[in-house]
């Protein structure tokens, strides 16, 4: 082997320099980070959902309730303990949820509000039953 080809042979094997490898966990990270966010998002939207149902399924035990006693329960408790709901509910965030019924919203059945991600009754991100 001649000096050339021996130095093209310590070339190829001479590996990734510093900066090669910084620019590849550079790329890395902002798929890593792109991902995220949408994963973030799509996290979220499953929680609005399911605190949705959550309200829609308190509304129609509440219907069944009604059906069967001719009032409304005085309060979720009250679900619960007759077997209408299986627990106690609450939202996707962990909170108890605003009950009353008959609702000012719903004479004829229950306002039920969610405080929303923010935990505070009374702002743009509550989820109220007679608005879904």
């Amino acid at each position: 082997m001649d000096r050339k080809q021996r130095g093209i042979v310590r070339n190829l094997q001479r590996g990734m320099t510093l900066i090669e490898i910084m620019v590849v966990v550079a790329i890395i990270g902002m798929l890593m980070g792109t991902v995220a966010i949408g994963a973030f998002s799509r996290f979220e939207k499953a929680k609005l959902t399911d605190t949705k149902m959550v309200i829609r399924n308190i509304s129609e035990a509440v219907s069944h309730y009604q059906m069967d006693n001719n009032e409304c329960p005085k309060t979720l408790a009250d679900l619960t303990s007759q077997k209408y709901l299986t627990k106690e509910p609450r939202d996707a965030w962990n909170e108890a949820l605003i009950y009353k019924c008959p609702g000012e919203h719903n004479p004829d059945g229950a306002d039920i509000v969610s405080k929303g991600k923010d935990k505070q009754e009374g702002t743009a991100d509550d989820l109220k039953s007679w608005e879904l």
